[in-house]
């Protein structure tokens, strides 16, 4: 079954300060782009690395940009505050359903824990076929080449079927990684995980 067509994405993103510049402006790259072929972006409602820089990227090309926040996060010092629309959510775990509720797809960008729990909750929810929207990794500077390797080493032991590394679409430039997903199919076996045959 094909993914729909994407309208919105979803972005996971570190929101660490400090970050070398080739992460920030990767991640504005990525929001002016989403802006500028008028897809929407939801994120984690933050003003602080990546997350600021995507939305900015964005902003500053008048797109449309919604952030979700949770309400022990939405304070001055945190929040973003020149978005198109903000939701405040009271825990975290309503916060992601939410991110996801919206997403046509997802992009996960340089992070921490925050940005692999999420990013592996789609792919999860994915691999046990709750949705078939396309998820894509920007790599920047080979940021996820561990990653990868991990999730290589995981199907080489059997962990993970092989299809399934499918679902990761990467690429280190946003025009290309947005290609990618926009051509994605999802993987013709998928159900197998569930199924068992």
């Amino acid at each position: 079954m094909p993914s729909k067509p994407i309208q919105t994405i979803t972005i996971f993103s570190g929101s660490a300060d400090q970050l070398a510049q080739k992460y920030m402006q990767g991640a504005w790259e990525l929001g002016a782009l989403l802006a500028e072929r008028g897809l929407t972006l939801v994120f984690g409602g933050g003003k602080t690395g990546l997350m600021g820089a995507v939305a900015d990227g964005a902003l500053t090309r008048s797109g449309q940009v919604v952030g979700v926040i949770n309400e022990s996060l939405n304070t001055p010092n945190l929040a973003h505050a020149g978005l198109s629309r903000m939701e405040i959510l009271p825990d975290l775990h309503t916060r992601k359903a939410r991110m996801s509720a919206l997403a046509d797809a997802y992009i996960a960008l340089p992070g921490g824990y925050g940005t692999f729990d999420e990013l592996f909750e789609a792919l999860t929810w994915a691999q046990i076929g709750l949705h078939t929207k396309p998820i894509g990794l920007l790599n920047i500077e080979g940021y996820f080449n561990p990653l990868l390797a991990l999730v290589d080493h995981a199907i080489a032991e059997h962990f993970i079927y092989p299809e399934h590394r499918q679902l990761i679409i990467c690429e280190e430039a946003p025009h290309a990684l947005l290609e990618k997903m926009q051509a994605y199919q999802p993987p013709e076996n998928l159900s197998r995980w569930v199924e068992r045959p």
